[in-house]
């Protein structure tokens, strides 16, 4: 028998009133819809002690009231609702409402075994209110998760950002929603290989969910980093499971990612252009004419770059890959290719996995040996992604080993990135400055720009050439004999 999950998904409020009408859903309609108004409440102390450790009081319109988690637990994975808090004693202060949602719940019985249930109304606090509307799919695995993907194919439908109450909370409180997930997922020693996957998985998507809106409006270089660096963490972390757990949808999960990352590479570029040495040029040349001209003609790339990421992110694709990562982290689709190799590694301990993987990436990089200074530039630009794929996977499995060994061996990769990183930015600046000539832009402010970066490039190559001479002296943490 499929086993029966519950998926909650986050839709504007002014697509409630025809959701039912989308054809996924209509063609599945089983009965009569039923409707019925709510009254959420949602109760703190005045001081939130209740939210400070993860919990409000709710009650459902006259029902016992109870207590509901406002942020996901280490099982709480992307679209699916939040486990019930272990609540503790409650304080001796008197609790007060601080938020309530007042709406109606609508509940369309579907064919499939499946049953939707539509909550749309108002979130309201003291001094504020705002719309807002939750779709719950409720049925056998498989089929709630098709239905999710069919109707984001159409429609604004992803996981929620927050749960209902915190959204409550943040009403209240007139700040935002506190992100459920942010940077490296935090695997632990007890997990083994595929819950650890699906850990990733699942965070990695939720950092997305919530970088997402920010990255889509553009005016915070942040949301357009940290989903840069989400997809990078992703994808080496699946590459790095794929000896013990490969499927044809985790390929194209995975090519779907890179997709992603080639959308928000072009705005990354530009903004890091901007931001470095854009900003060196104007600061020593603020007067030039033909400076001013080369950096507004690099401000308008940016912008289509940055309207070319928007569409990408308000489309189906990328609601589908979001929904594709819930869907990895319940089906396991590994399982269903037969190779008792990958069976194998599966049934190893996480931490002697981890070893393993990143004992790879490291053999690779002592390929290049100490001496790293007269690289060709083709070259130096795949020994820093290799450093890079390393040092994604080494944070990936630090947490399983000593933390003093560990944390070493990353500061000096660290370095090493840094100056990889700041060495890369000079060869990318050259290459856009290089594509700006023509029209306003003189070959003149082109060629100072590319002068800047080339000299920008080679103090970054020496820097990077001690901390990767520092790094071979470093002391490996995986390997514990």
């Amino acid at each position: 028998m499929s086993e029966i999950i519950r998926l909650e998904a986050e839709l504007p409020a002014d697509l409630a009133p025809r959701l039912g009408r989308l054809a996924p859903l209509a063609a599945r309609r089983a009965g009569r819809s039923r409707g019925q108004p709510v009254l959420l409440t949602w109760r703190d102390t005045a001081e939130s002690m209740l939210a400070e450790t993860g919990f409000v009081m709710e009650q459902a319109g006259r029902a016992p009231e109870g207590s509901v988690a406002l942020m996901p637990g280490p099982h709480d994975g992307p679209g699916l609702p939040l486990s019930a808090p272990e609540a503790g004693r409650l304080p001796d202060q008197p609790l007060v409402a601080f938020a309530a949602f007042d709406g109606r719940r609508t509940i369309l019985p579907l064919a499939d075994g499946l049953e939707a249930t539509l909550l749309a109304g108002r979130l309201r606090a003291v001094a504020a209110e705002q719309p807002v509307a939750r779709l719950t799919i409720t049925g056998p695995a498989a089929e709630a998760l098709a239905l999710l993907r069919d109707l984001a194919a159409l429609a604004p439908i992803q996981p929620p950002r927050a749960s209902l109450p915190e959204a409550g909370r943040a009403l209240a409180r007139g700040q935002p929603v506190r992100p459920r997930r942010l940077g490296a997922p935090p695997l632990a020693a007890e997990q083994d290989v595929e819950t650890a996957l699906e850990t990733l998985i699942g965070h990695l998507v939720d950092v997305l969910v919530w970088h997402a809106p920010i990255a889509e409006e553009g005016t915070d270089p942040s949301g357009v980093h940290q989903m840069r660096v989400a997809i990078r963490r992703l994808r080496s972390a699946l590459r790095a499971f794929r000896p013990a757990c490969d499927a044809p949808s985790l390929r194209a999960f995975d090519t779907a990612a890179r997709d992603l990352a080639m959308l928000l590479g072009p705005v990354r570029d530009w903004d890091v252009f901007l931001s470095g040495l854009g900003a060196e040029l104007a600061e020593a040349l603020p007067e030039d004419r033909a400076i001013a001209a080369l950096l507004r003609a690099a401000a308008t790339r940016r912008q289509a770059a940055q309207r070319a990421l928007r569409t990408g992110l308000q489309a189906a694709g990328f609601r589908e890959l979001l929904w594709n990562g819930v869907a990895l982290c319940r089906e396991r689709p590994w399982r269903a290719e037969a190779d008792p190799d990958a069976e194998a590694r599966r049934a190893r301990p996480l931490a002697d996995f981890g070893a393993t993987a990143i004992g790879k990436r490291w053999s690779h990089l002592l390929d290049a040996g100490a001496e790293i200074g007269a690289l060709p530039d083709a070259e130096f630009h795949a020994l820093r992604l290799d450093g890079k794929r390393l040092r994604y996977v080494a944070e990936l499995f630090a947490p399983l080993f000593p933390r003093k060994r560990t944390r070493r061996f990353l500061a000096r990769l660290a370095e090493v990135q840094e100056a990889f990183g700041l060495a890369n930015d000079a060869a990318v600046a050259r290459a856009l400055v290089r594509g700006l000539e023509g029209g306003a832009v003189r070959p003149w402010a082109v060629g100072v720009a590319e002068g800047w970066a080339l000299a920008r490039a080679r103090r970054a190559r020496r820097t990077a050439t001690a901390a990767w001479e520092e790094l071979f002296s470093t002391n490996i943490f995986w390997n514990q004999e």
